[in-house]
């Protein structure tokens, strides 16, 4: 990186349009693409741009994420100078353990922070995927003199958002400096999406973090960025390449379902900036004589007797003979038994389906089994 900075990757934030799926696990450990997890691609994008310190800011829920993340080895962390830190929460004796915000949660971080002796902080979510070096971002921001600079991909104004994903869009003026924000709006005039991926240096973060926290303001949009907007100089730096976004439940279906093009997957995983994720040694998938599949993504482990069409089945799924699972996702060691028909559905981890049984939803609105679920 032109010059040096640690990363922050606040992985928990609340997204209860994601329902069943987050009920256990925090939304950076949500699987996501056959193999990998959404913190797989913040975590990696740090990675490929030398960042070699980095917080992931943890709250509930966080057993699956740090099971997956391990020492750091799978991202070249587990160093003996810097690497991977998992920070969880309860720093705080006024903080219960749920943050009310990004800030808050900052704050409790607040040693790991002071600690770190990198001049630039990014810092960024766990709810989407791209890939990104962040060279460039960081060269605009010095280049323009900024204080702080936010990632964004533009939107067409007028377009309908779903005010309770905590959607942020930001009103940026030629010059590119950021003039106004929205937050949760239904109907937008702007035309810059925030990707809530920020470069700062660190003692700035320290002083806006503290200053905000003083006011009551525990929420980095809405507060730190609105309350400041005047005072600072903060710019916007667009991402033109391809975002998921786990907003909702459909959200999540539909990134799943984009990753079956050879177009996203280009734009995903381009050799030069690769995607790590942790690795699970299995054998390779058993296709039986009556197993017949089109258009899926298929990870390894699994045991297909039946037919999969248009799909993203995870590791260790066990398809039984005469089965149907069209335009689904099937997270790993889920069983679906003979004869039954999926169409539309989310299964999550460790899920039975019953013989002959049939679920059918549609892209708006999958049918999603919980965790260990039986139908």
């Amino acid at each position: 990186m032109i010059r040096e900075a640690f990363g922050m990757i606040y992985a928990s934030e609340e997204m209860t349009n994601l329902r069943e799926l987050v009920d256990s696990r925090a939304v950076g450990a949500l699987p996501v693409g056959g193999k990998y997890r959404v913190l797989d691609f913040p975590l990696s994008n740090m990675v490929n741009s030398d960042i070699r310190n980095v917080g992931v800011i943890t709250s509930r829920n966080y057993n699956s994420l740090m099971d997956h993340l391990g020492s750091g080895k799978a991202w070249d962390l587990s160093r003996k100078s810097d690497g991977l830190f998992i920070l969880t929460p309860f720093s705080l004796r006024e903080n219960p353990g749920i943050y009310r915000g990004k800030v808050e949660a900052l704050r409790s971080s607040m040693d790991y922070i002071r600690r770190a002796k990198q001049e630039y902080v990014v810092l960024t979510g766990a709810t989407f995927v791209y890939n990104l070096n962040f060279d460039e971002m960081m060269r605009y921001h010095i280049e323009s003199g900024a204080d702080l600079t936010v990632l964004y991909r533009h939107t067409t104004p007028g377009t309908q958002l779903d005010s309770r994903a905590h959607e942020v869009l930001l009103d940026i003026d030629p010059s590119g400096r950021v003039t106004g924000l929205e937050v949760n709006p239904v109907l937008t005039s702007l035309g810059a999406h925030s990707l809530k991926t920020y470069i700062v240096r660190k003692d700035i973060l320290i002083y806006l973090v503290d200053d905000s926290y003083s006011k009551g303001e525990y929420k980095f949009s809405e507060g730190l960025l609105r309350s400041n907007l005047d005072r600072l100089r903060i710019m916007g730096f667009e991402h033109t390449g391809y975002v998921g976004a786990m907003r909702s439940v459909a959200s999540y279906y539909k990134v799943n379902m984009e990753f079956l093009r050879e177009d996203i997957r280009a734009a995903l995983f381009p050799a030069s900036h690769p995607i790590y994720t942790k690795t699970q040694d299995s054998v390779p998938t058993k296709y039986i004589s009556t197993a017949d599949t089109q258009s899926s993504l298929i990870a390894n482990g699994c045991v297909l007797e039946g037919r999969v069409e248009n799909s993203v089945i995870f590791r260790n799924v066990h398809v039984g003979k005469d089965a149907v699972i069209k335009d689904s996702i099937v997270l790993p060691n889920t069983v679906i038994a003979e004869g039954a028909e999926l169409d539309h559905v989310i299964l999550d981890k460790n899920v039975r389906v019953r013989a002959r049984s049939r679920l059918v939803g549609n892209a708006d609105f999958p049918v999603v089994i919980r965790k260990g679920g039986m139908v």
